[in-house]
């Protein structure tokens, strides 16, 4: 199916749509990852910091579909920033996995304040230039941010993985990112369900499409360009949030989702995060 792939701008192809895992327990991951391979999921989102990475590369490996096949995302925690310790976390994560390679790796959070994501991207470049990784790119950056990595290092972002719903929606930073080419992830794109889907206009549209409320808010993120990570451990959902790709919404639909915007985050603030303040 074409239409659920992305092509990052060094080429690569990343599926639109991959399964998140985090929170996602050892003994609950062998399911979740069956559930999502048999729905058609072949990209996995997880992070040194989820403490997961194992349990996910052990499922993904009882699953015997080639290493090839997949597209694998793990991310740099802020602990470990640095030039050294960005290859060092690198390599423990690969391990973990299971892997040679990670088909993504990200920054997870910028730490501005402590001022080593520079150094860290750096050394990201380093090991993009071996084919260690096959795409870079950061999460939680604003604007500013980067702004201020561009400057310094020579590969631009593949993607900036970032806290998107329809309360939040961060459209001037994706029309910034959209100008650089750089992909936007929405995490979080359902709000952690904190109420969105019985928004009426959700739950209205969702009913005219014959399509679930969760359905309607993935597809609108299509619809803006965004690659999405849906987050479940059931799998009925983990079908029902990859079941979106027979179907588009009309423009004024969407228009109607975007109104909801509050400018409203769920959770932290880039500019806030420093290392050591999230646990």
């Amino acid at each position: 199916m074409i239409e659920d792939i992305y092509y990052l701008n060094n080429g690569y192809p990343m599926p639109k749509v991959g399964l998140g895992v985090y929170k996602i327990a050892e003994e609950e991951m062998e399911q979740a990852v069956t559930a999502a391979l048999d729905a058609g999921y072949r990209a996995f989102d997880t992070a040194y910091f989820y403490k997961n990475e194992i349990a996910l590369g052990n499922a993904l490996k009882k699953s015997e579909v080639p290493r090839e096949d997949l597209f694998i995302t793990s991310k740099l925690w802020n602990d470990y920033q640095g030039y050294n310790q960005t290859i060092e976390f690198f390599t423990k994560s690969i391990e973990n996995l299971g892997t040679d390679y990670l088909d993504l790796f990200l920054i997870h959070w910028p730490c501005e304040a402590d001022g080593l994501f520079i150094e860290s991207y750096k050394a990201m470049e380093k090991l993009y230039e071996e084919g260690r990784i096959r795409a870079i790119g950061v999460c939680n950056f604003n604007q500013h941010h980067l702004e201020k990595l561009m400057e310094a290092t020579e590969v631009v972002p593949a993607v900036n993985q970032i806290e998107v719903h329809p309360n939040f929606n961060q459209q001037a930073l994706q029309e910034y990112c959209d100008s650089h080419d750089i992909a936007v992830t929405a995490w979080m794109p359902l709000m952690r369900n904190r109420g969105l889907l019985e928004y009426d206009v959700i739950t209205k549209l969702a009913e005219r499409y014959n399509k679930t409320p969760a359905q309607i808010v993935l597809r609108w993120h299509l619809a803006h360009n965004r690659l999405v990570i849906p987050k479940s451990k059931t799998p009925e959902r983990i079908k029902e949030n990859y079941d979106i790709f027979d179907f588009n919404l009309e423009l004024t639909d969407i228009a109607e989702i975007d109104s909801l915007n509050k400018d409203e985050r769920q959770g932290n603030d880039p500019d806030k995060v420093r290392i050591g303040t999230l646990k």
